[in-house]
């Protein structure tokens, strides 16, 4: 799927702030591409495709490492909050059926003990619940988003033409794309 972004200048993509050598996105950019990206089909590679501006061939390299390099960096994000909430997921679990053990155990004896174990009990279980209902959810589709982002093509071009693509270009994508993940990841993973 071709995300077309019309540019005028360089600064509609990096940011002002930006220093070289650090440059980051104008979060207006940032904004437009994942908006426009949630709604792509799943089943077709996202390209970008920057039309206008007059950008050198220097600035196009730094725009497409940029855009790259922010939205790997996404994913990380995405990632490390994921292993968060698998974490808290499986404490509470653990949580849960210890508490249900011990609840058991304690018998009917009434008095403040079996009261806070029953507060943690039903602590533990609607974390879970809210885990497996919203937020686990939440979190798999925002690592999908990332990670096709982390992963699109950006091409950049004077004008725009909605490019139909056949399957072979999409294949052909697909296996650059994969390509391109591979070369990231470092050889002892």
């Amino acid at each position: 799927m071709s995300i077309p972004c019309r540019i005028s200048d360089y600064g509609d993509v990096i940011s002002s702030y930006s220093v070289e050598n650090l440059e980051t996105l104008n979060p207006d950019f940032t904004d437009y591409v994942k908006e426009v990206a949630e709604v792509t089909p799943d089943d077709l590679p996202i390209v970008l495709n920057v039309v206008g501006g007059g950008l050198t061939q220097a600035q196009q390299k730094t725009i497409e490492e940029t855009i790259l390099d922010d939205f790997a960096y996404d994913l990380g994000v995405v990632e490390k909050e994921e292993r968060r909430h698998t974490w808290i997921f499986w404490s509470m679990l653990v949580i849960l059926v210890v508490m249900g053990i011990v609840i058991e155990l304690v018998g009917e004896e009434v008095g403040i003990p079996r009261e806070f174990l029953y507060v943690v009990f039903w602590f533990a279980g609607d974390t879970l619940v809210e885990y497996v209902l919203l937020t686990g959810h939440d979190l798999r589709q925002d690592r999908k988003l990332a990670g096709r982002l982390a992963s699109m093509k950006v091409v950049f071009s004077e004008t725009y033409e909605d490019a139909a693509y056949t399957q072979d270009e999409v294949d052909s994508l697909h296996s650059e794309i994969q390509d391109d993940i591979r070369g990231t990841i470092p050889e002892e993973c």
